[in-house]
């Protein structure tokens, strides 16, 4: 009995611990009113509302002090924040009526406000891959490829794969070759979503998409998938599919073998491109490639390099770029395993 009250007493004369982060905002959020809660939350993306939501409940317990502390820490950032980007056009606005008067201000307003674009693209983050994929594919193929590439790329990927095969293929090849979006596609896009969500708001979207983009969704699909849609673009787009390939799978990727299948693609590889492979090579991959070779040899590809000295950046990208090309050939034989996605073969 003296025991637990003792401990009860400690537990009681314990400091509370310090508070930041998520937890902090979440203490915040919890002290607003419902309907201000409800606008902060409306501003933020889906993970950081599961992410604030998670943190309200590890809150839910929490001590004045705690409070007071979390009160201070953001009083004292508010502190270092200037107001100018708060309520812009408010405050514009104002400006321009003191100083031109209501009619030529709402003239000067018309011509110097920022175009407001709807959310439409915003809203889909909030969307199943289902439904994403049910309103966008029967839009043109253009208008798909640009959607995707709007998308977080595990997500996309999902789209990717319950759309139509055709459009899989069209759509990533689309996505790869995107550079440059112009205003006037953004805005056919948003028409599109609008007309499908009936939604109006005002937040912008960013442009994404080339190669990198459509790789990093290929590399999202499920196993086997990707190579599969690669095979069949690549009978269409032969260097484009190539592309996407060689974003799909780099040099320094080739860490990812476990000591055993690196042994067993070096030992494909000749020692001329070896040597200049690793002058490009990070620290730890030569290393680690060098320890699945037999210490003699190992010496032998040092020195090799050594006497060679500098080397055109043209020849080791070229070098790495044949390895990359033999794992590959390897991994479609089945020869080498890469522990990379799943049980997938390079």
């Amino acid at each position: 009995m003296a025991d637990t009250l003792s401990d009860s007493k400690a537990g009681a004369d314990a400091k509370p611990m310090a508070v930041d982060g998520s937890n902090a905002a979440a203490i915040l959020l919890m002290l607003l009113d419902d309907e201000e809660a409800a606008q902060v939350l409306a501003q933020l993306g889906p993970p950081e509302v599961q992410q604030l939501g998670t943190a309200m409940f590890n809150v839910a317990d929490v001590k004045e002090e705690q409070i007071e502390d979390v009160l201070s820490l953001f009083l004292a950032r508010a502190r270092d924040r200037t107001t100018l980007g708060f309520a812009a056009v408010p405050r514009i606005r104002s400006v321009m009526q003191r100083a031109f008067g209501q009619d030529r201000a709402d003239t000067m307003m018309a011509r110097i406000t920022p175009p407001a674009r709807s959310n439409a693209l915003d809203v889909l983050r909030w969307m199943d891959a289902r439904t994403i994929a049910g309103l966008i594919c029967h839009e043109h193929h253009q208008i798909i490829a640009l959607v995707l590439a709007q998308l977080d790329a595990p997500i996309a990927a999902d789209v990717l794969q319950l759309l139509p095969e055709p459009l899989q293929i069209e759509a990533i090849g689309r996505i790869a070759r995107l550079e440059n979006v112009t205003t006037e596609a953004l805005d056919e896009l948003e028409q599109v979503l609008q007309h499908q969500l009936a939604l109006v708001s005002s937040a912008p979207a960013a442009a994404r998409g080339g190669l990198s983009e459509a790789a990093k969704i290929m590399n999202n699909t499920r196993p086997g998938h990707d190579q599969h849609i690669i095979a069949l673009l690549k009978a269409q787009h032969p260097e484009l599919a190539q592309g996407i390939q060689d974003e799909m799978f780099v040099f320094d990727d080739l860490a990812a073998l476990d000591p055993k299948n690196m042994g067993v693609l070096l030992r494909n590889i000749d020692n001329e491109v070896l040597v200049i492979a690793l002058k490009g090579a990070t620290d730890s991959l030569r290393e680690k490639m060098l320890s699945c070779l037999s210490s003699r040899a190992a010496d032998t590809i040092r020195d090799d390099m050594a006497e060679r000295g500098s080397v055109r950046l043209a020849e080791v990208l070229g070098a790495q770029k044949s390895m990359v090309e033999t794992a590959r050939t390897m991994g479609d034989e089945g020869t080498l395993v890469f522990a990379g996605k799943g049980d997938d073969y390079v």
